[in-house]
């Protein structure tokens, strides 16, 4: 087996045996066992039971061995382990890699256009993220909500770096911790569909030996994809803020994502929004830093 073919199933088998973990029998409707169990979760021997596979094969799946594994296996202990759809679609990933994976990942540069929709957004804050959580544009509002990310040296333009690196971030957050795990769920998914990125691996190397908390928190092998919700601000100008953002996809590539805040109508984040705005008016405008045009 080539040796990355064999890290992408060493992670395979260390993302089953986390889920493994968090499923109880009661869980899986399994009788209780006299016995006492020195571990939570599931048996390697309940699962292949209840996925209806040899025990020997999912104990070759989960310690790494070559095993083709067909889809109807991967659904089967998929049901087995409760998986959510977003850990369903990154044991899939992680089962079937792609297969020319030496190719680099292409430079993602942000279309003119999608430049020009983000400053339209009005007192909105709107920003694109690209691969391993890379911020490639945002608009002025986002840019005082959170951080000048343009000011920034490219490799320091990332929403994980900023949230775990970055001291304001954490008083910005109110639910940081959240937040933090959101992160860190958001990167494990990226990381099922591009396991040999560099950057990648640079980007987990440098938070887990600078951040506790997220090497804790990768080694639980959580996944989450970012949709909608709410999330809540301290912000050192206006005060608390309450913002719902939506995640939409940018046509033309399916790394890129639009990410934007907005408050409710007659809220006092609305009104918080505005003053934001107004203290932003006079800023210098930076339409033209040759730097807001991808990477």
């Amino acid at each position: 087996m080539h040796p990355s073919a064999r890290r992408d199933r060493s992670d395979l088998g260390e993302f089953l045996r986390s889920r493994r973990g968090r499923v109880t029998p009661d869980d899986a409707g399994l009788p209780p066992t006299p016995t006492v169990r020195r571990v939570p979760g599931l048996r390697r021997e309940e699962v292949a039971q209840l996925a209806g596979v040899s025990v020997d094969y999912y104990i070759r799946l989960e310690r790494g061995r070559d095993v083709n594994v067909s889809e109807a296996v991967l659904d089967a202990i998929a049901r087995a382990l409760r998986l959510t759809d977003d850990e369903r679609s990154h044991m899939y990933a992680l089962a079937r890699p792609v297969r020319d994976r030496r190719r680099p990942l292409p430079p993602q540069r942000v279309r003119p256009s999608v430049h020009r929709l983000l400053e339209t957004m009005g007192d909105n804050p709107a920003l694109v993220v690209g691969h391993r959580t890379d911020v490639l544009a945002t608009n002025r509002m986002a840019r005082a909500l959170l951080t000048d990310f343009d000011a920034l040296p490219y490799r320091d333009r990332n929403m994980a770096r900023y949230i775990f690196l970055d001291e304001a971030a954490r008083s910005l957050y109110t639910d940081w911790e959240a937040v933090a795990r959101s992160s860190v769920a958001a990167l494990h998914l990226y990381a099922g569909r591009h396991p040999h990125d560099p950057r990648l691996a640079e980007l987990i190397g440098e938070l887990s030996v600078r951040d506790h908390d997220f090497r804790r928190w990768w080694a639980d092998h959580d996944v989450k994809r970012r949709t909608h919700g709410a999330k809540h601000f301290h912000h050192p100008v206006v005060g608390d803020l309450t913002l719902h953002y939506d995640v939409l996809a940018v046509t033309g590539d399916p790394d890129q994502l639009l990410g934007v805040y907005t408050a409710e109508p007659g809220s006092p984040s609305e009104e918080a929004l505005r003053l934001l705005a107004a203290w932003t008016a006079d800023a210098p405008d930076e339409a033209d830093r040759t730097t807001r045009h991808g990477r």
